[in-house]
């Protein structure tokens, strides 16, 4: 068993005394926030987790170093205290807590809360007060006390068993004041402390100074004296100015001697013997990190490295070690008797598979039963009996399978020519049902949220385990993984029914994870002589700007350094100042753009342009290294991603090309139609996204201008200005159709003239104008925020969830966040979930054709295929009728088709 917090703390103070720590965490919160700039720690939905970030990682460097028996967290409740009512100016001269940093203190006591760690606040007192109170009552019962704040008036609390932690920098480095370091630094007592407080001031929290004294007079006088109480009785024996200073701000002193101290009989609801240590609720920890998407496996493993409850006994800490598992490795001429006593049953399967550019193997699988037994084998080492008999298996659609992320198997298996069929069960997919906000669908996390069961280090890295030539090690942590998989699949098929979601997994999401592990087999042939080219044309673009960029400053600077490009900008430029951020004034892309508004200088617009070569650069870099031995480019596609149900795709990301520049669509040219292929056609939903807030909103206007055929945007824009369809303009069709798609997309009145470039107001009365003649959308809206705020959840026509609890936040920023989320997910998911079936409606029907041309790729919305010689007329015929009969909906479903040589040529 490991040593107990308790048996630690005693081998480091030496003094057998149990420790308590106590912080506080408004203080430290807000050093964390300022230590790391919000704009680097900030979830999908805009919710700033720096504070968060930097509490987190002080907190687990403290418990480590320090190892306390007894911890506890005190907090602020408001502004309002004993101290503000006695003196209103009290702390009135602080500026405005950052919108950055509202809400980050509430979620910090959900990290607290989830490792079992007490906290309080108290209604009229300050985190101090509480500090004050409780390390006063553990001192008196024999407890060492450690005081972590970055409060300066804590000093008066150290003595002989207290002392004060108090960040020097940010919150990385603490330093110990004891009575000797408080007495080396300002010369006094401790005790001393509250009046050299009273007399010096604070200005931190609005206290007076005396006019013409600083700390080392202050320090003088309580040295002569001994005490503030003897300086008051005596105040007439202190010489000079200063004397006569002190004697005319006397009562504002007293009044600071009073605020100052700490008051020490707090009444709380725990004691001190209530704060020790406990073990972490782990599946509450897990999922609080997730779903603030801190992801930094360091800091997940500090925290976890000094939980208290580590090293207790395996039935309190339930593992995956626990479990019990029959299982034999096995060697030729045994996996066939072995499916036929077990493979009637559903089996959990989990493997070691590699896929690179194209191609892929499966060197291990683990097959788990429910009853226990579980095998492990290596497919190259079966005998043809078999793998005759596995592959039957595989490919047995009566026989089921729970996977893991079985796409990927999906696609390495066929690499050995065997099909996967029969797969009732995905857990990463089921976890997205359920959760789609949670940001990793690993199996340890899934396993420890909802089995309450840890995998070992082997069992947890789904499939990429590493043990050298200990074999049976490996064995055994991959049957552990399968045996995993089995039980989430049992958890899941009950949470499912729950939300709703059993139809989902059944009949759209698994359909579209075997169609896509045949898409990215496919892969699409790439021209890398074109791609080759496009890239060296955009490293002579970033070149010439780095030129001219130079030329512009009058010197040479890094264009990569935000340091130097300060310097250049607002220095020696003295160009209007952005908006200030810790490290200096932004340069992000848009305050370079708004520069470029604000002066003639050059320079701004060949920044944008440089940033904007650079990453098209980038981009064709990317596609050249990902061609396959092949000639083709296979991505791969993720449907776990975005929680509105869209599908994206990594390595490489095929989103990333822009699809309405110039650059983008020569990007695009370098996709090219394969060899024995007659050339690449495209489809699409045209207005997909409005056709869908037409059909919720039910607006009699809307679906109007749908059904009419006319130009929608045009239609629109004749009813909301009032005018002739004939006297619509560019400039009033551009402005409908950027507010018609930003409403399905969740847009502000302060969004769309950022978009517009126009007044704020402009934009509210346009969209007013808009909700006077369509309000059947104004309604829905309406009712989409209002339906979720009580449920909890948006949901699509087909009835995939997304779950916005900020919708009831108490902070302005998560909860607008949230309602800009619950306006866009019913629409953007449902227009998902319609590109879906028909991906499964086109692939079913080619096949049923016994046509040769195939699906290759899902983009934005858009299906591509490769179609084979003569087969162009009959597939497009075959598109378009399986599109447009996807899913019924009051207003048509308008599609698109294109074809040509190469992807750009095709489209439409």
């Amino acid at each position: 068993m490991a040593e107990t917090a308790s048996k630690k703390t005693e081998k480091t103070a030496g003094t057998g005394r149990p420790r308590l720590m106590l912080m506080d965490g408004h203080s430290l919160a807000y050093r964390a926030f300022f230590a790391l700039p919000a704009e680097n720690f900030t979830t999908a939905t805009g919710q700033p987790t720096n504070a968060i970030y930097g509490f987190a990682s002080m907190l687990a460097n403290t418990l480590r170093d320090e190892a306390p028996t007894h911890f506890a967290v005190a907090f602020d409740v408001s502004r309002k205290t004993w101290r503000s009512e006695e003196f209103p100016e009290y702390k009135a001269n602080r500026s405005k807590t950052p919108d950055e940093f509202k809400g980050q203190v509430e979620l910090i006591g959900e990290v607290l809360d989830a490792m079992r760690a007490q906290r309080f606040a108290v209604d009229g007192f300050e985190a101090d007060d509480i500090i004050a109170t409780l390390a006063t009552q553990a001192e008196a019962e024999g407890f060492e006390v450690l005081i972590v704040t970055g409060d300066r008036d804590s000093f008066q609390l150290v003595s002989e068993h207290t002392t004060v932690l108090y960040p020097t920098k940010g919150v990385s480095e603490l330093t110990r004041f004891t009575p000797e370091k408080v007495f080396e630094k300002y010369g006094l007592t401790p005790a001393q402390y509250p009046d050299f407080a009273a007399l010096r001031g604070d200005p931190s929290d609005n206290l007076p100074g005396i006019p013409g004294v600083g700390e080392k007079t202050a320090a003088k006088w309580i040295n002569q004296f001994g005490s503030f109480a003897e300086l008051v009785e005596r105040v007439e024996e202190v010489k000079g100015k200063a004397g006569q200073n002190l004697r005319d701000h006397l009562e504002a002193v007293k009044l600071n001697r009073r605020l100052t101290e700490m008051v020490k009989d707090v009444e709380l609801p725990r004691t001190v013997a209530d704060l020790e240590r406990a073990a972490y609720d782990r599946t509450a920890l897990a999922m609080v990190l997730d779903t603030l998407e801190i992801r930094n496996p360091s800091l997940r493993e500090r925290l976890l490295a000094v939980d208290p409850g580590e090293g207790e006994a395996e039935e309190t800490r339930p593992a995956a070690e626990g479990v019990e598992i029959d299982g034999t490795v096995l060697g030729a001429g045994e996996l066939e008797p072995w499916l036929a006593e077990h493979g009637a049953g559903v089996l959990g399967v989990s493997t070691v598979d590699t896929w690179s550019l194209g191609s892929g193997s499966v060197t291990e699988v683990a097959l788990a039963a429910g009853e226990g037994p579980a095998v492990w084998f290596d497919p190259a080492r079966l005998d043809e009996p078999d793998e005759n008999a596995f592959a039957a298996w595989l490919a047995d659609p009566a026989r089921h399978k729970v996977m893991h992320n079985a796409k990927g198997a999906m696609r390495v298996f066929a690499e050995h020519g065997w099909s996967i069929e029969g797969v009732t069960m995905d857990t990463a997919l089921a976890a997205y049902l359920v959760k789609p906000g949670r940001r990793s669908f690993a199996l340890d996390a899934l396993s420890l949220e909802y089995l309450g069961r840890e995998l070992g280090p082997a069992a947890a890295a789904d499939g990429q385990l590493a043990f050298g030539a200990d074999e049976q090690a490996e064995a055994d942590a991959l049957m552990v993984q399968a045996r995993t998989v089995l039980d989430l699949g049992e958890a899941f098929g009950e949470k499912l029914q729950e939300v709703g979601a059993a139809e989902l997994l059944r009949d759209m999401e698994l359909p579209t994870s075997s169609l896509l592990a045949r898409l990215e087999r496919h892969g699409i042939a790439a021209d890398r002589a074109h791609l080759e080219a496009m890239e060296q044309m955009f490293a002579g673009a970033v070149q010439q700007a780095v030129k001219e960029a130079h030329a512009a400053a009058g010197h040479e600077f890094n264009l990569g350094s935000p340091k130097q490009l300060q310097e250049v900008l607002f220095g020696e430029l003295a160009l209007p100042k952005t908006k200030k951020t810790k490290t200096g004034y932004t340069t992000d892309a848009d305050a370079l753009a708004w520069l470029a508004t604000q002066t003639e200088n050059e320079l701004p617009v060949i920044m944008l342009r440089h940033r904007e070569q650079a990453k098209l650069r980038s981009t064709v870099e990317g596609l050249i290294k990902t061609i396959a031995a092949d000639g083709r480019i296979h991505t791969t596609f993720n449907q776990t991603v975005a929680a509105t149900g869209r599908l994206s795709s990594t390595d490489p990301n095929l989103q990333n090309i822009p699809v309405r520049t110039d650059e983008g669509r020569a990007i695009r040219r370098g996709f090219v139609v394969g060899e024995g292929f007659e050339c690449l056609m495209t489809a699409d939903y045209s207005q997909i996204e409005l056709r869908v807030m037409a059909h919720l909103s039910e607006d009699e206007g809307l679906l109007e201008a749908f059904t009419s055929g006319e130009d929608l945007h045009t239609t629109v824009a004749s009813q909301v200005f009032s005018v002739e369809r004939s006297a619509v303009d560019a400039e009033m069709r551009r402005k409908i159709k950027a507010m018609s798609y930003g409403l399905a997309y969740g847009l502000s009145a302060f969004g769309l003239s950022q978009q517009l470039n126009i007044e704020a107001g402009e934009a509210r009365a346009l969209m007013d104008t808009y909700f006077e003649r369509f309000g059947g959308v104004r309604d829905y809206l309406r009712r989409a925020v209002d339906e979720a705020r009580a449920t909890g959840y948006t949901a699509t026509l087909f009835g995939r969830r997304r779950y916005l609890p900020d919708l009831n936040s108490d902070n302005r920023q998560r909860r607008e966040a949230a309602e800009r989320m619950a306006l866009n997910a019913p629409i953007q998911g449902t227009a998902a979930d319609i590109v879906k079936i028909a991906m499964l409606n086109v692939d079913r029907a080619l096949r049923e054709a016994k046509l040769d041309s195939r699906m290759l790729l899902q983009v934005h919305d858009e299906i591509v295929l490769e179609i084979a010689p003569g087969e162009r007329e009959r597939t497009e015929e075959l598109l378009r009728h399986e599109m447009a009969s996807a899913v019924r909906l009051d207003v048509p479903l308008d599609v698109s088709v294109g074809a040509g040589r190469d992807w750009e040529s095709a489209a439409h």
